[in-house]
């Protein structure tokens, strides 16, 4: 990686290419999540503890309600909600899509003479949610000083309900795998222990040197900037099938 490669005419085509990149593959995960919508619906995990899901008690969703009340019982009791830990099912969670948020991130810059905070957006990871309860209104709600401990509850009850679904839905993450995409859950200093499930592309971004960052945010006078693709690293991106297919062929002395 040379100097040049941040000039402002390769910035300006890094950019172009990257927002170009940015919309085939979140229309193509969207048209994905679509299809798989059905895999990710609470009631076909939590069963009976859902309010209209089966009746039939079994192992598997007396396991998996035993896992989100763990789940939810950390996020509820910690920072910043502190509610009660308890559910008592049969649980009302809303019928509502998946929905794709931008992943955003604080970035320090320190330098001799100043320290800046930027917000920094990953164009090819975002945070999964339902629709009704995006991390947008999550924030909004955790900074209204008035809000309820129901709507709390709500919130705190479908992120962990999510966390749950897609976790024990192990066919359909390895079917988003195939297609180039991890699903998985992380967590947010300001969310507490509330996990987060998020999606992510395999195609990699990089967030420029420090300085190209601060020239930006100095042209454009708002401090946010937004990652670029790894030109090498999409050059060296490798099929997992493909290599696997390669294995297998080496392993019964195909050369």
């Amino acid at each position: 990686m040379t100097d040049e490669r941040w000039s402002t005419q390769n910035l300006i085509s890094l950019r172009r290419a990257t927002r170009a990149i940015a919309d085939l593959v979140h229309g193509q995960l969207k048209d994905y999540l679509s299809a798989l919508s059905p895999l990710f619906r609470p009631a076909g995990v939590l069963g009976e503890y859902i309010q209209g899901g089966a009746k039939e008690t079994s192992v598997a969703t007396a396991k998996a309600f035993q896992e989100l009340q763990s789940v939810y019982g950390a996020a509820a009791a910690a920072k910043p909600f502190g509610l009660s830990r308890e559910l008592k099912p049969p649980l009302e969670i809303v019928r509502s899509p998946l929905e794709l948020s931008p992943m955003e991130y604080a970035y320090v810059i320190k330098t001799p003479r100043e320290t800046q905070t930027v917000m920094i957006t990953s164009p090819l990871k975002w945070l999964l949610s339902y629709a009704d309860f995006a991390p947008g209104r999550l924030k909004q709600l955790l900074a209204n000083p008035h809000r309820t401990d129901t709507d709390a509850s709500r919130f705190a009850l479908h992120y962990s309900v999510l966390h749950v679904v897609t976790s024990r839905q192990t066919g359909a993450t390895q079917m988003l795998d195939a297609l180039h995409y991890d699903l998985n859950s992380t967590r947010m200093s300001e969310f507490g222990e509330l996990p987060i499930t998020c999606i992510a592309s395999s195609v990699p971004t990089v967030r420029p040197p420090d300085e190209v960052i601060m020239e930006s945010t100095a042209l454009t006078g708002r401090d946010v900037f937004e990652e670029v693709i790894d030109v090498a690293g999409i050059e060296n991106m490798r099929d997992p099938f493909k290599d696997r297919l390669l294995e297998l062929m080496k392993s019964q002395g195909v050369a």
